[in-house]
């Protein structure tokens, strides 16, 4: 539970609660699914997703009511992965000796488990080969990408959303689906999604 701000009162700090759930909270599961496409790692994601409603509900009031809330949580979000991204970039790598001091003798061959390799190779292909489609992506043509056709921003919220012109996002939406295209292309063609004449 979060601090109880002093400078609410308790009937004002429900009010804000309330409002909180009712207009950011049903945007957990976008901003999850964002926040996993930016990370890669679902602990990551789901780490991203809390800080970001904390600062959300830590800065509420400074929301404009009525206006794209999922935009600004999208926005914030970003912001928070990127300052993050790079206060971790700057830290040099740590390793714990006492990990890894005596990794060898400690693994044992049943904790390598392969039994459901080819299930899971196999699994949910077409969504991988999507995903590292995506991930392949310069950054800007990722987020607009995954902005408009995977959360379904206008062009107007993206571009609010990475601070460019509408014209930029909708080039950058084009080259981003033309790159798309040509990278899934073989793999369609392959699987018969492709009628050649």
């Amino acid at each position: 539970m979060t601090k109880k701000d002093p400078k609410l009162s308790e009937s004002e700090l429900r009010i804000k609660y309330k409002e909180f759930e009712e207009e950011a909270v049903p945007h957990s599961d976008a901003l999850y699914n964002y926040a996993l496409k930016m990370t890669g790692s679902p602990d990551d994601a789901s780490d991203l997703v809390q800080e970001t409603l904390l600062r959300a509900f830590r800065f509420f009031d400074k929301f404009e009511k009525g206006t794209n809330c999922k935009a600004w949580l999208f926005r914030i979000l970003k912001n928070t992965f990127i300052n993050d991204y790079r206060k971790v970039s700057k830290e040099p790598d740590k390793v714990d000796y006492d990990d890894i001091q005596n990794f060898y003798e400690n693994i044992k061959s049943t904790d390598v488990k392969s039994q459901h390799f080819e299930e899971d190779a196999f699994s949910d292909l077409l969504d991988d080969d999507i995903s590292v489609a995506i991930t392949k992506l310069p950054e800007d043509f990722r987020t607009v990408i995954i902005l408009s056709d995977l959360e379904g921003f206008t062009y107007e919220e993206i571009s609010d959303f990475v601070d460019c012109p509408i014209g930029t996002v909708r080039s950058r939406l084009h080259r981003a689906r033309k790159m798309l295209y040509a990278e899934l292309y073989g793999y369609a063609k392959d699987k018969g999604y492709v009628n050649e004449l």
